[in-house]
């Protein structure tokens, strides 16, 4: 589903500039010209990011024992720097403008056309949005808040349009175009900023959180310990890494059973392409007060409470209870 969505992006953006070159070429209007340049930044980005899909999508390799789920960071971050460059351009576009103004023709026709791209960016960006998160795919994702952020922006210049239409103002051309390539660079960085997060394995404590909770809320009595967690999203493939501590007593094959039970739990949440690798720690004397389990036959000391697992303590590489 991802990449089908993708294909149509990248082939809608390529539609939707052209429209917008056209648009420019009526009335010479530096505010369309402002959105035909970020149209740019979504064309390249379209296709990269289709060509990163296809890439992501492929079945880890001797070369790629984590998959080739990085790939979409690298493309989300190529797409905020064009994002981010096509503001500077902008900027550059509308104070020449503003410095020598040119006529204007036609605007009531651009704006036409103008809202009928942003009506198909807004519909595409929220769907593409919305398929996104379901597939935890970051790059139709972020294409998605491209082509919301490409409406919101058309919106908004159409009002400037308007504006200008009514009023014959000349300088609010140039005067909305800067005040929009402002907000396309703040734009652009946040897409850099995320993608690189990714790429530097930063944790998404959004995630971490969900999975904690997940865990906790669906936790088995003989589940005594959980530590050492890790969690990072490449592509649509979920990795888990952790510590779970069992009883001391389980053989191979009960331990098994509840590795099993988690990996379980986890793909009902979280969806079939998951990669969990758990850690089993024997329990210890100190932990009897933490272990839920009444029928434990070589209890040491009465049971009080179970630790909660919390974002603030299941990441640490140290087993509960000693203190």
């Amino acid at each position: 589903m991802p990449i089908r969505l993708q294909r149509y992006i990248a082939i809608l953006s390529v539609i939707l500039f052209i429209g917008k070159l056209w648009a420019w070429y009526l009335t010479h209007s530096v505010t369309i010209l402002t959105d035909a340049l970020e149209s740019t930044a979504n064309v390249i980005a379209g296709f990269i990011g289709l060509y990163s899909v296809i890439l992501a999508a492929k079945p880890r390799d001797l070369n790629h024992p984590y998959g080739h789920g990085k790939a979409e960071f690298v493309s989300s971050a190529v797409e905020g720097a064009l994002i981010f460059i096509a503001g500077l351009m902008i900027i550059y576009e509308a104070v020449n403008q503003l410095l020598e103004p040119r006529p204007l023709h036609k605007l009531d026709v651009g704006i036409y056309i103008t809202v009928i791209t942003g009506i198909l960016n807004l519909f595409v960006g929220l769907y593409a949005i919305k398929t996104g998160k379901k597939h935890r795919s970051l790059i139709v994702e972020s294409a998605g808040r491209h082509l919301m952020t490409d409406a919101y922006s058309t919106f908004a210049i159409v009002v400037g349009l308007i504006l200008l239409l009514f009023t014959g103002w000349q300088w609010l051309d140039s005067v909305v175009a800067l005040l929009f390539a402002v907000f396309i660079i703040v734009t652009g960085y946040k897409v850099i900023r995320r993608s690189l997060a990714g790429i530097m394995d930063e944790a998404d404590e959004k995630l971490l959180k969900e999975v904690i909770t997940v865990m906790q809320q669906n936790r088995k009595p003989q589940w005594i310990d959980l530590h050492n967690l890790r969690v990072i999203q490449y592509g649509d493939v979920l990795h888990i890494d952790a510590h779970m501590t069992l009883p001391w007593y389980y053989e191979v094959r009960d331990a098994e059973m509840e590795i099993h039970a988690v990996e379980d739990l986890i793909k009902v949440h979280f969806g079939d392409k998951v990669e969990l690798f758990i850690h089993i720690d024997a329990c210890m004397p100190y932990q009897c007060k933490l272990c839920a389990l009444i029928k434990c036959p070589v209890r040491q000391e009465d049971f009080k409470a179970q630790q909660q697992w919390t974002l603030e303590n299941v990441w640490s590489d140290a087993k509960h209870g000693k203190q």
